[in-house]
């Protein structure tokens, strides 16, 4: 899952700053230049699906996810020497695409992907993992945009 939040957040939506814009942030994901369109909207669609988890509506209209994860093929790879599974591409050097495929099967089994979620703040909508007990988090930091929606809430009372 850390593959996932980490491409999300490859976009600051608050500044604009987007590092697959550098060699260096492209590097990170495997992403030649050529690749950039498909990763930005395989990032959006990722986004969309994580806000989704936290009850909200994606900020414009992106290819759903599972359109864009159904043109990968998987197969689940068992370890002979210790039974362990897990999913893999049938390629080796697998593209973006197929390591987000891989890594939402991952998270789907063990039972974590709806625990993946985007902030609520529109100015942010930074991916995160709900830690919280009852998988009710609704922002990336109580301290950040937490805090600024209850400053919010307390002007509007107060005004």
């Amino acid at each position: 899952m850390a593959l996932v939040e980490s491409l999300v957040n490859t976009l600051d939506i608050e500044t604009g700053h987007d590092s697959l814009d550098t060699a260096d942030g492209r590097a990170r994901f495997g992403v030649a230049e050529k690749e950039l369109a498909e990763a930005r909207e395989l990032r959006e669609s990722l986004r969309a699906a994580l806000l989704a988890h936290a009850g909200h509506r994606p900020h414009r209209e992106v290819t759903p996810l599972g359109e864009l994860l159904s043109r990968v093929p998987l197969y689940v790879a068992v370890d002979e020497r210790d039974g362990s599974a897990g999913f893999a591409a049938p390629a080796a050097g697998a593209p973006l695409l197929t390591r987000i495929a891989a890594a939402v099967a991952e998270a789907l089994v063990a039972g974590t992907w709806t625990r993946l979620k985007a902030c609520e703040a529109e100015t942010c909508h930074w991916a995160y993992y709900d830690r919280s007990p009852a998988g009710r988090g609704r922002w990336c930091s109580m301290q950040v945009c937490g805090a600024r929606a209850k400053m919010r809430r307390y002007r509007a009372k107060e005004g």
